[in-house]
C-alpha cells in the first residue's frame, strides 16, 4: 500500500508539467508524500519487527516466499535504476525519492530472504526482524529528508 501511495503520487506529478510553477508546485508535495510514505514504512518496520521479536516469531518458511523474495532482488535494481533514469530526465526530486524508496525495499526484501534462509537452516528466527530494525533510522531519514523538501539522491542527480 505505501509503495502503491507513493506512485500514485508520482504518477500525479507527471500530469502536472503544463507549467512551470504548477509543476514546482506539484513537485513539492510530491516530495512530501513520498517523505510521509517513507516515514509509514518505518512505522510498520518497527511495529512488525518489534512484535515478531516479542513474540518470538519464526518468518514462515515458504518456497513461494523465498522465491518471490529472490525475484525482488532482481526486478527491483532493475525498476530504481529505471526511476533514476526518468527522475534526471525531468529533473525530479520526488521521483528520485520514490526511486530511493525502491532501493530500500530491494534492502527488505534481501533481509526478508536472508531471514527466511538463516530461519530455515539455522533456526535464527530472530535475525530476519533484527535486521529490519537496522534499517528503520535509514528510512526514517530519508523520510524527514522528503518531508523538508530535500533530495535522497546519492548521486546529486536531481541538484
Amino acid at each position: 500500500m505505501i509503495e502503491v501511495t507513493s506512485g500514485l503520487a508520482l504518477l500525479w506529478r507527471l500530469h502536472q508539467d503544463v507549467d512551470e510553477g504548477r509543476r514546482e508546485r506539484a513537485e513539492a508535495t510530491t516530495l512530501k508524500i513520498v517523505g510521509i510514505c517513507f516515514l509509514a514504512l518505518a512505522a510498520y518496520v518497527s511495529y512488525d519487527s518489534v512484535t515478531s521479536l516479542l513474540r518470538r516469531e519464526a518468518p514462515e518458511e515458504s518456497i513461494p516466499g523465498i522465491v518471490l523474495a529472490a525475484a525482488s532482488l532482481i526486478v527491483m535494481p532493475l525498476l530504481v535504476r529505471a526511476k533514476r533514469k526518468v527522475a534526471r530526465g525531468i529533473k525530479s526530486n520526488a521521483m528520485a525519492a520514490d526511486a530511493k524508496q525502491t532501493e530500500l525495499c530491494t534492502y527488505l526484501s534481501a533481509i526478508l530472504l536472508g531471514g527466511l534462509l538463516l530461519n530455515a537452516l539455522l533456526g535464527w528466527w530472530w535475525a530476519d526482524p533484527l535486521a529490519a530494525l537496522v534499517m528503520v533510522p535509514i528510512i526514517v531519514k530519508e523520510g524527514i529528508e522528503g518531508l523538508c523538501g530535500e533530495t535522497c539522491c546519492d548521486e546529486g542527480v536531481c541538484h
